[in-house]
């Protein structure tokens, strides 16, 4: 018998072609669609202009600070350093006035924290200035006076005179900064006001140690290391992530090197911003020593018999250290009964304690120990 074959119809040719055709087309569509990698931040996917937008809307608080100054008052700051490391970083950038547009000026960034007129920036910007000017986005130039400035952290509060309802930077949080994370800088390097350049946040943690203008070596810890371009002038800029938030101050760039510039976390002086406009002033627990620690070579030098403790450099005058009797050469080893084992402790003890507290102190002197009594001070609105 013969099997009888069914002709097929014209439409359902068509209709097979046409369904062919829609796979086809959809299995294309998803190979070429590019799959969400982690390398690339999905904020900048959506948003090709973010860095754009950030600069736009946080730009107009970034203001350009001039600065006027007795000219002898800045001759210790021109090269009387011999350490090839400082003149790494002293001569090259940390006091970007080296080359100032005048005598007798310097120049560098700050950024509005209040709609009064509040402003952040680096105490070397504003250090033993006569005269602050500080001109905004849109050339309108004000006065300005220091409030609160503080050497050991090169960090400075100043207050634009005369300003209200001024464009305001938001604080972010730089404890929770991630290595790698896209970081942007604006400044007014050589007097380019408003360069916006962007970088990672290469690293955390890093420490410098830089001559002051009373060439004293000041130790600056725990500061964030990003490859966005530095320059003489960005200091006292900030450092933003990418929600447009300030998460750093700019302070300094090793100038012999591409892409290593450094900056003070954020959180560094917001507790300090925080009180400022709250009450009109910081209160900080202060002892006032300069201090250093002990090596092995050190210990040996001055018989110590080990590299427990702190060795005391110099004591200032008419501080709370200074009324107790503490004195230069004393090696400090415990306070409140909390043994000192590293550098850090003794500001990290200090800072816990409350202005007008008693602490006691186990130091050393001249192979004796003995106990003090401190009655601790209060630091002043500014150090130098």
């Amino acid at each position: 018998m013969k099997k009888k074959w069914q002709k097929i119809q014209p439409q359902h040719i068509i209709l097979t072609l046409i369904l062919i055709i829609a796979f086809l087309a959809g299995a294309l569509v998803v190979s070429l669609t590019p799959r969400e990698t982690y390398a690339t931040p999905k904020i900048a996917a959506n948003n090709p202009y973010i860095i754009a937008d950030i600069a736009e809307e946080v730009g107009p608080a970034v203001v350009y600070i001039e600065t006027t100054y007795k000219a002898s008052s800045q001759q210790s700051r021109r090269r009387t350093f011999g350490d090839s490391f400082f003149d790494f970083f002293f001569d090259d950038f940390f006091f970007p006035f080296q080359q100032p547009p005048q005598p007798g000026q310097s120049v560098g960034s700050g950024f509005i924290i209040s709609e009064d007129g509040y402003t952040i920036t680096n105490y070397h910007v504003v250090d033993n200035a006569d005269k602050i000017t500080v001109t905004l986005r849109g050339k309108d130039k004000y006065e300005a006076e220091i409030k609160w400035a503080d050497a050991n952290l090169d960090l400075a509060i100043i207050k634009i005179k005369d300003a209200k309802n001024l464009p305001v930077a938001k604080m972010g949080d730089s404890d929770e900064t991630r290595v790698g994370e896209w970081v942007i800088a604006i400044g007014n390097p050589y007097q380019l006001d408003h360069t916006v350049t962007t970088g990672v946040l290469s690293a955390k943690g890093r420490e410098i140690r830089i001559p002051d203008s009373q060439g004293r070596v000041r130790t600056y810890p725990n500061l964030m290391q990003t490859d966005a371009a530095i320059n003489p002038g960005n200091s006292g800029g900030p450092l933003l992530n990418l929600k447009g938030e300030v998460i750093g101050i700019n302070t300094a760039v090793n100038a012999q090197a591409q892409g290593i510039g450094f900056a003070i976390p954020i959180n560094a002086i917001k507790d300090i911003v925080a009180e400022l406009l709250d009450t009109g002033k910081v209160s900080r627990p202060y002892l006032g020593i300069y201090y250093q620690a002990i090596d092995k070579e050190l210990a040996d030098y001055l018989e110590l018999g080990d590299t427990k403790g702190v060795l005391i450099r110099s004591v200032i005058k008419d501080t709370a250290a200074d009324e107790a009797g503490l004195e230069a050469g004393d090696v400090i080893l415990e306070i409140n009964r909390q043994k000192i084992e590293k550098l850090d402790d003794v500001q990290k003890i200090i800072s816990g304690l409350k202005v007008g507290e008693e602490a006691t102190f186990l130091v050393q002197r001249k192979g004796k120990l003995m106990t003090v009594k401190v009655k601790i001070g209060e630091k002043p609105q500014i150090i130098n």
